[in-house]
């Protein structure tokens, strides 16, 4: 049985951290193996936040970062195709289609439009084209590789509708050619930073990476945020919403003694070095294998660089003979078709 296509991506912008293995990788692991996936590295996506040429320069190293990452936390080339998003230009070339098929009214409404411009600290009147396409250029991501399953996080399902509406769209133009995507909810919620102050980030320089050292590991936990009312350790603590307890439950396999550390937290009886000292040694334990797998995989030059370049190949040949149909679905190849036959002909009587 031909299994369902599934695919997802992530912008080169910096190195992963644990908020990106408990929001996506971890369900990846388990999609690997039971559809056809593909993860793609959006650098187009990028350039909605970081338009310098010594960020877009950087995104190179940030992307062999990832596939280290990717491959460190055992994901198999062997079961996805990885590819570069820029280098396959019929995703370019989709999105200006898809871009005549979809009302400039459709974009504004869209909530995370209105929240990446208020982070962006823009109007929306001063929103640039590439930020309120967005959306579109997704759309073309998706659609181009006839993906039937996106993962993706409950803010950005409007985004998966949105791709639907442009596959109908298209479908009721030009013939029943694009399957509607379907949204795939994750298991797991997005991990709060150290700071306890929202999600985990690069930018909020709220997290934990997954390539930092036991050192790093243990200074940043050593930081983190807890029960700001707990002065001294004899006094009963906050266990809800506190950033050391939600890794522990995500982390810590032994609940009992997770179980133990919260009653004796909430009475008083535990002091936050204890349970902090559990959670550095806790998250080591976790990320030991990914380091050593690490060290093997960066140590091989040109291997991490020949899996997206073997995986983007297939797709730039997979995406360009779907634009070529696409194209004759609309009736613009037939233009071109007869131009070229009927000026070849010409040129030939002519010599």
């Amino acid at each position: 049985m031909t299994k369902e296509r599934l695919l997802t991506g992530d912008r080169p912008t910096g190195k992963l951290h644990l908020g990106h293995y408990v929001g996506s990788i971890c369900n990846r692991l388990k999609y690997q193996n039971d559809y056809d996936c593909l993860f793609f590295i959006a650098d187009l996506h990028m350039l909605t936040t970081k338009k310098r040429k010594e960020d877009i320069i950087a995104s190179r190293n940030f992307t062999k970062e990832a596939m280290i990452d990717y491959l460190s936390c055992g994901l198999d080339p062997k079961k996805i195709t990885f590819y570069l998003q820029s280098a396959l230009p019929a995703i370019s070339e989709l999105y200006l289609i898809f871009s005549m098929l979809m009302g400039i009214n459709r974009l504004y409404d869209l909530p995370s439009i209105k929240e990446m411009a208020k982070n962006a600290h823009l109007d929306m009147e001063a929103i640039p084209l590439g930020l309120l396409g967005y959306p579109i250029l997704q759309a073309a991501d998706i659609l181009i590789a006839k993906a039937h399953s996106v993962p993706v996080g409950r803010e950005n399902e409007p985004h998966i509708e949105l791709a639907r509406d442009v596959a109908r769209r298209f479908n009721q133009n030009y013939g029943d050619y694009f399957p509607e995507p379907q949204v795939m909810r994750g298991e797991a919620a997005a991990l709060i930073g150290i700071d306890g102050k929202g999600k985990m980030s690069k930018s909020a320089n709220n997290a934990i990476f997954l390539s930092d050292s036991r050192e790093e590991v243990e200074k940043k936990v050593r930081s983190m945020y807890t029960d700001p009312n707990r002065i001294h350790q004899n006094v009963p603590g906050t266990v809800e919403g506190n950033p050391v307890f939600i890794y522990l439950d995500i982390f810590d396999k032994d609940k009992a003694l997770i179980d133990g550390f919260k009653e004796r937290y909430r009475a008083g009886t535990v002091g936050d070095v204890e349970v902090k000292d559990r959670l550095c040694t806790v998250l080591n334990e976790f990320l030991d294998p990914i380091r050593e797998k690490r060290k093997d995989v960066a140590k091989e030059k040109g291997f991490v660089e020949s899996i997206l370049y073997e995986g983007t190949c297939k797709m730039r040949e997979e995406t360009d003979k779907t634009m070529k149909e696409i194209k004759s679905l609309m009736g613009l190849s037939g233009t071109w078709n007869k131009i070229s036959r009927e000026g070849r002909d010409y040129l030939k009587r002519g010599l």
